[in-house]
């Protein structure tokens, strides 16, 4: 992610949010990884539960996303 924004959560995770979200209320996510898992959030609703996956997977989605 270019530009990223970093927020410490409650969680102690490190969350990052891109540039490319324009903070205007739009659809976005927050990503925080660490060694073994990639978490990701809803950035409007941070106190929702997280989806957990593995870093592969989640390498392989953003692949995807970017064609």
């Amino acid at each position: 992610m270019s530009g990223e924004k970093v927020r410490l959560g409650l969680d102690g995770l490190a969350w990052f949010k891109s540039s490319y979200s324009a903070g205007n209320g739009g659809e976005c996510v927050e990503v925080a990884a660490l060694p073994g898992t990639v978490h990701v959030r809803d950035s409007k609703d941070t106190t929702r539960a997280t989806l957990a996956v593995d870093p592969t997977a989640w390498t392989t989605f953003v692949k995807f996303a970017a064609l």
